[in-house]
């Protein structure tokens, strides 16, 4: 099957919400290149950054769970270039 890699940018300003995206992001860390979280204290929010290797039904699937959360958005930047197992 095809996979891409993408970029996710996702930012969490309802704290109730995280342990929600941890529970998602543990469900599809098999696919998670990497993950660098930064806390702003200042703003009461946190900014996390996912780059992420799966096919793109995967990858729009995981985006569309994580935006329904409350108090949290995301968008993503895919690569061009599809890769084949």
């Amino acid at each position: 099957m095809a996979t891409r890699v993408a970029v996710m940018g996702i930012i969490v300003e309802n704290r109730d919400s995280t342990e929600p995206l941890n529970s998602l992001l543990h469900e599809y860390g098999e696919y998670i290149i990497g993950r660098m979280g930064i806390p702003y204290r200042e703003r009461g929010i946190s900014i996390i950054s996912i780059a992420i290797d799966a096919p793109q039904n995967l990858i729009a699937a995981l985006s569309g769970k994580i935006g329904n959360l409350d108090g949290v958005s995301v968008k993503t930047a895919y690569s061009h270039i599809e890769h084949n197992d």
